[in-house]
Formats: C-alpha cells, sequence, structure tokens
C-alpha cells in the first residue's frame, strides 16, 4: 500500500487512532482530522489521495465534505463509513462523489481491500491521461541495423534493460536517444507501467522544480491546485530525462536527492513521497567537461552514469543508412497514405549514402518526408531532394566520387536528357507545358528535372541550354 497519502475522518477517537495505526503499518502515510471542518482545511493542500471519512459528523456530514471537496476542484477520492446500513445515505455519498462505501464496525482487511481498488483505480486514470499525451510508439516497426556499432549498442541495451539501473545515453542531436530510452523501458520488467519523457532543455527553469517534483496547491502564485509532478506519474515505470546537460545547478542537488532516497518533496510540502522510478537520462553535450567546469555537479554525473550507453552519428555508421532509407520511405508512404510502391532512383540512394548527415535520422526523416510530398507518381528522383544535398556527387561502389567530366555512364545519361528537354521547350517555342506533354511527363516533373541539371551545372553548357534554364 505504498506511496498512499490517507487521510482518517472520524469523530470517535479511538476509531482514528486503531484505523491509522493499522494503514500506517500497511505502508500508507496517514494523517487525522476529527471534524469535517479540520478534514476540509487538511484535504485543501492538494495531497492527500484518499479520505476514509465516517458519515455522521458534529459539524457537517461526510456527504458535504466530498461535496465541498469537489466544488474545490481538489481530486481525492473519498471511501465512506456510517453505522447506518441506508441504501439511500449509500447512494447519496456516491452521487456526491465517493469512490466507495463501508458499513461500520469496519475490518482491517476490508479498509486494506477498499484501499487497493482505489489505488489501482487511482493508477489507471493516471496512465490513461499520460497515453493521451504521449506516443507510446510501442507498435511501430523495428529497423533491423547492418552496422556493428548498432549491433554492439543492441547489445548493451538488451543487457541493461531487464536491471532497474540508472541509465545515461549519450550522441549527437537526433541520433535516436529517445528510441533507445523507450526501447530500455519496454524491455525492463516495468515495461507495463508509464514512460514518461521531460525534454529539461523546454522547461522554464522557474517552472521545472514543480513540473518533476509536483506542488501543494497555493505554493507559488498561480498554484490553484496541487500536482503530483511527473516523478510520481512514472510512478513504477521509467522517468526519461533529456537534455540533462540543461538542468540547473539547483535542480541537480534535488535530482541527486531523489535518486538517493527514492523520494521526492513536492514544492510547499512538508513530507517526502515516496517515488518507485527508473531514470533514464540523455544529452547531446559532454558532462564530464560540464563537471570540469563546474557546471554539472560530479556526484549526480556518477550517478546517473552508472551505465553508459553512446548512439554513433550516421557518418560513422554508413551501413545503416541504404536500410534506414527504405524503412523511412516505407513508413513515411504509410502515413501519407501513399497509394502503390515507392520507386527511388539509383543515384538518389548513392547520394544519401555519401551524404554526413550533421543532423543524423532527425534530419533524413525531413528529407524524405519532403521527397515523398514531392514525388511524382511515388518516384523519387534527385530534383525531390533539398538542394544542399542533390548536389553532391553520389559515390560509386568504391566509395570514390564520380568524375564530372561525363566519362560515366549516368553522367552521360543526363547530358543527354537536358538536350532533350531543352530541344523540346525551344521546339514548342519557350512553352514548358507543351513540351512536357510532349515528352510525357507533367509540368511540375519538368520543372524539376531542370532545376536539377541547374544545380549540377548542366544548363550553363550551350546555347540552347541557357534559352531552357531561363
Amino acid at each position: 500500500m505504498k506511496s498512499l497519502e490517507v487521510l482518517v475522518v472520524d469523530d470517535e477517537p479511538a476509531i482514528r487512532q486503531i484505523l491509522s495505526a493499522h494503514l500506517s503499518k500497511s505502508g500508507c502515510s496517514v494523517c487525522q482530522a476529527a471534524n469535517g471542518t479540520e478534514a476540509f482545511e487538511r484535504l485543501s493542500k492538494g495531497d492527500i489521495d484518499v479520505a476514509i471519512s465516517d458519515i455522521k459528523m458534529p459539524d457537517f456530514t461526510g456527504i458535504e465534505l466530498v461535496r465541498r471537496a469537489r466544488a474545490a476542484g481538489i481530486e481525492t477520492n473519498f471511501i465512506m463509513m456510517t453505522a447506518y446500513a441506508s441504501v439511500d445515505t449509500a447512494i447519496e455519498a456516491i452521487k456526491a462523489g465517493a469512490s466507495d462505501y463501508m458499513i461500520k464496525p469496519v475490518r482491517n482487511e476490508e479498509v486494506l481491500h477498499r484501499l487497493m481498488k482505489v489505488r489501482d483505480m487511482r493508477r489507471l486514470s493516471s496512465e490513461n491521461r499520460v497515453l493521451r499525451n504521449l506516443v507510446m510508439g510501442s507498435n511501430e516497426e523495428r529497423f533491423t541495423f547492418a552496422s556493428q556499432p548498432m549491433k554492439d549498442l543492441e547489445r548493451l541495451i538488451a543487457k541493461v534493460a531487464p536491471t532497474d539501473s540508472t541509465v545515461l545515453v549519450t550522441g549527437e542531436s537526433g541520433t535516436g536517444k529517445g528510441v533507445i530510452a523507450r526501447q530500455i523501458h519496454q524491455n525492463s520488467l516495468r515495461g507495463d507501467g508509464p514512460f514518461i519523457p521531460v525534454n529539461c532543455g523546454a522547461i522554464p527553469e522557474n517552472l521545472m522544480e514543480s513540473e518533476l517534483f509536483g506542488h501543494m496547491k497555493g505554493s507559488f502564485t498561480g498554484a490553484d491546485k496541487a500536482r503530483k509532478g511527473l516523478f510520481l506519474e512514472a510512478d513504477k515505470g521509467t522517468i526519461f530525462l533529456d537534455e540533462i546537460g540543461e538542468l540547473p545547478l539547483a535542480l541537480q542537488v534535488k535530482l541527486l536527492h531523489v535518486i538517493e532516497e527514492k523520494t521526492v518533496r513536492p514544492v510547499g510540502g512538508e513530507q517526502a513521497k515516496r517515488a518507485d522510478v527508473r531514470i533514464i537520462a540523455a544529452t547531446n553535450r559532454d558532462l564530464s567537461q560540464m563537471v570540469a567546469e563546474g557546471r554539472f555537479r560530479e556526484d549526480l554525473y556518477f550517478r546517473l552514469s552508472v551505465f553508459h550507453v553512446h548512439t554513433p552519428p550516421l557518418r560513422e555508421r554508413r551501413q545503416d543508412i541504404p536500410g534506414l532509407v527504405r524503412f523511412l520511405l516505407q513508413r513515411g508512404a504509410k502515413r501519407l497514405n501513399s497509394a502503390g510502391g515507392i520507386a527511388i532512383d539509383p543515384d538518389v540512394e548513392e547520394i544519401l549514402s555519401a551524404y554526413d548527415w550533421p543532423g543524423n535520422v532527425r534530419e533524413m526523416e525531413n528529407v524524405v518526408d519532403r521527397a515523398l510530398i514531392l514525388a511524382d507518381e511515388g518516384h523519387i528522383t534527385r530534383a525531390d531532394l533539398p538542394p544542399q544535398i542533390a548536389r553532391i556527387a553520389p559515390s560509386g561502389k568504391n566509395g570514390l566520387a564520380l568524375s564530372e567530366s561525363g566519362d560515366s555512364l549516368r553522367e552521360q545519361v543526363r547530358r543527354f536528357e537536358s538536350s532533350v528537354i531543352c530541344k523540346a521547350i525551344s521546339d514548342a517555342g519557350g512553352d514548358r507545358r507543351a513540351a512536357a506533354q510532349k515528352l510525357g511527363i507533367g509540368l511540375s516533373s519538368l520543372y524539376r528535372k531542370l532545376e536539377e541539371y541547374e544545380a549540377l551545372g548542366l544548363l550553363q553548357d550551350g546555347g540552347e541550354v541557357r534559352q531552357a534554364s531561363r
């Protein structure tokens, strides 16, 4: 029964004390109230998970307590107790917003059973809330890597995933650190629990503590209700702290305490709450250098890097590029509901393999999506690539750039095609729509081919060619 904050409300001291003692022994954090007024004051702090309340009390009823709590936006669950076995009273309590109902005298085992039901209901509600806001990605197809560095990385992931070890994932932006974190979570014993990603660089510094650890109602301006915080949302699951190098020093101290004590203290709160959470952190920065410069705590760095996983950039594992392009093409085609198959020119594949991909997989996804949108009838050509990529000379099988002299077959074909297009435009008196119809291609394809040949410098030779390029 851990991680539940329980309030026992009854005007009889003996009942309060006996029930509180039993709940405390079972692992709950328990406080007491002797009447409705005391109970409402305690509930207003916003950190009580469950209130076990008598219905008949001297100032106002437990049902009225439920109504006031709901009107104030308090999300506490209520289990009502009464000595009167009245069905009407039970219905009234449920209509007011209570979760459950018990008849006095209550048995300790029954109370624990009811609390377990409420706990499971709260957890399910919390996970549903998270699922609505996050794309879990668990049903996506997996890509099989061809390069040895990624095979070694997958072996490390398989080793660390079943453990509860803290993991630090490093690598350049766009290398898939978030995918690795999710893969570790899904293959762990916590795989059925929540996975909460947090971008530490995207949260304003003055709100970060509240976002991570929660806050009590009224603890600062705008805190009109209590909030659990992302660590408690991730209870029994995994929290992924992306861009951990952006965490301010003051928050680094608090995070270190959470890792060591397994508890979090909400802003404005007096009691620490247990957080059963696995931590995976990621960064594209050199944390060891930041430690040397005094911008990152050394003790936190050692705690986070218990198990270090590094993701190599695409330029260091070019074997993966052709397969990854095909994988992203198929996935993008499904997302865009593209009818039919996707064809890609061989020289486009060579260009993509020769490109260094400074933005890594994230950049590749953008390039592939752009090409899918521009491609005519599902056929991707050089003209569908961004200009800075399209102008790259493709590599041959020996890995050397082909000559620009026109000696290669592909280069001669390009020159011949450009001359045919230019002649068609000239024969049509400069009417490019008529030229496209004569050539049997779409007007947009004609323009893209002209842009492609201009980027390659093929529209700079001869009078007819220059005419076509204008």
